[in-house]
């Protein structure tokens, strides 16, 4: 905590050395893309791709789960990628999934989360196990390819969301599934003709 509380005390100073890229901020934010992904600490949207302060809109959540549309019970995930896409007129939507995920792992082994209600009620929404990969590692192929599965059902998922939909009829909106191993930096990308993977080069 305290190298986290040192670097906050001096971030004023880079802003004062970088003032006229950082006033400009004074005047809102026009991000091209939201960046969907998971909580987990590893991952680093800013890191993986290079983005600046105002480039990325990002949407971090257990298992990179994007809940389903609901206008009589908005939340703020919802709230989130329509502000991102209505308001910002984002022009691409990634959700980039993990290697090493907790909770697809979860969700693929039908781990008991008792203990843990509210994370179990999260991980409902997530895609069905996959039988084929209960009795994967984590670092397995069966694993990569059930964590690939579920982003590309996330982007499914998005669909269903006016939003998204007027704007993919209008051809001003593109949606992307991505996969990061955690361990190598490398990043894949689905590519529609392959089905539901492996997953590609970017």
């Amino acid at each position: 905590m305290k190298s986290l509380i040192d670097n906050a005390r001096s971030f004023a100073t880079h802003v004062a050395e970088n003032a006229e890229s950082f006033r400009a901020f004074e005047a809102g934010q026009s991000p091209e893309t939201l960046f969907i992904t998971c909580s987990d600490s590893r991952v680093v949207p800013s890191l993986i791709t290079g983005a600046r302060p105002g480039e990325l809109f990002e949407l971090r959540t257990a298992g990179n789960i994007v809940p389903e549309y609901r206008s009589d019970h908005p939340s703020g995930e919802t709230a989130t990628i329509e502000y991102a896409v209505r308001v910002l007129g984002v022009r691409d939507i990634i959700v980039c999934g993990h290697s090493h995920c907790g909770a697809v792992s979860a969700v693929v082994r039908g781990d008991d989360l008792s203990s843990a209600p509210a994370v179990q009620g999260w991980l409902d929404r997530a895609v069905p196990a996959d039988a084929d990969a209960r009795t994967a590692d984590a670092d397995s192929p069966g694993m990569a390819e059930a964590v690939q599965v579920h982003a590309v059902a996330q982007l499914r998922t998005l669909r269903d969301y006016p939003c998204v939909r007027e704007r993919l009829e209008e051809g001003l909106l593109t949606l992307h599934a991505w996969y990061y191993e955690v361990h190598t930096g490398s990043v894949t990308v689905h590519r529609p003709e392959n089905g539901h993977g492996p997953f590609g080069p970017l």
